[in-house]
């Protein structure tokens, strides 16, 4: 197998990590980033190359792209696997706050895409992969903010996809479920400090203890689930345009499908 030169965001921990760790045992020669470059030790031992990466500074974004392309001369495969929750009621939650959510979740995502397309172009070859959720395709309630990122991620992928064709770039997304990582620790304490003594006090309290049942240990699955379909997807020549999995994405999402709003609503609420 071909070795290939892969970018992998967010691998500091949970997906990104395992990730970076499964691609760079494969022999790819990988470069992870991430604000907590401490946390990406077990990646340097695995022989990846660790930087620092905050997607909310269009500075440091420019230099990880500038310092791959410096080193290998060519990028094969993007990984966008950044991101988080910002959980709470439209009106708790400061403008600051959702923009932020945007600017990580999205346009820190949009602009390092943006610096690998150039050469991707001139290779005639490379892959995108973006990582969304089942959440791109559902909703829950005080999630209102990660929700329409990941809609939007979903939609912008697609228009990618269209565009980049043409010069023999891919574009996937992941959309996994329920999977062992940060995300519950870095929603949940948040979620019930905004709300309260609050009018949505109540359904924070029920939703942290909805999150958290469904994340927890041995129900949640395991990073590498989601990780072996990066690894399936970066080495694929014509990889699929979406893969779903992990812990309740497959039925979560069929049945979004399926039921018309109200009755999904009416789901929903019975998980609270």
């Amino acid at each position: 197998m071909e070795s290939k030169v892969i970018l992998v965001t967010g691998a500091s921990s949970g997906i990104g990590q395992a990730t970076a760790l499964a691609l760079a045992k494969r022999g790819h020669h990988v470069t992870a980033g991430a604000r907590r470059v401490e946390k990406m030790q077990p990646l340097a031992d695995a022989g990846a190359s660790v930087h620092f990466l905050d997607l909310t500074s269009e500075s440091t974004i420019e230099e990880f792209v500038a310092e791959v392309l410096k080193r290998e001369g060519r990028i094969d495969v993007l990984v966008n696997n950044a991101g988080y929750g910002v959980y709470g009621a439209i009106e708790d939650i400061s403008l600051d706050e959702a923009r932020r959510q945007f600017e990580v979740n999205l346009f820190g995502l949009a602009r390092i895409t943006q610096l690998v397309l150039p050469t991707m172009r001139k290779q005639g070859s490379g892959t995108i992969i973006n990582l969304s959720s089942m959440g791109g395709k559902v909703y829950t309630p005080l999630g209102a903010w990660y929700h329409a990122t990941k809609h939007a991620l979903e939609g912008w992928s697609d228009c990618l996809r269209i565009e980049v064709s043409p010069f023999g770039i891919n574009v996937s997304i992941i959309e996994p479920g329920a999977i062992e990582t940060e995300f519950d620790e870095v929603l949940v304490p948040p979620l019930l400090e905004r709300s309260q003594g609050g009018p949505y006090e109540t359904l924070a309290g029920k939703m942290a203890t909805a999150t958290r049942k469904t994340f927890a240990s041995g129900k949640a699955s395991n990073p590498s689930v989601i990780a072996n379909l990066i690894v399936k997807a970066s080495e694929s020549k014509k990889p699929r345009t979406r893969y779903v999995a992990g812990y309740l994405a497959r039925p979560t999402m069929i049945a979004r499908a399926l039921l018309p709003d109200r009755a999904f609503d009416w789901v929903i609420r019975t998980f609270l």
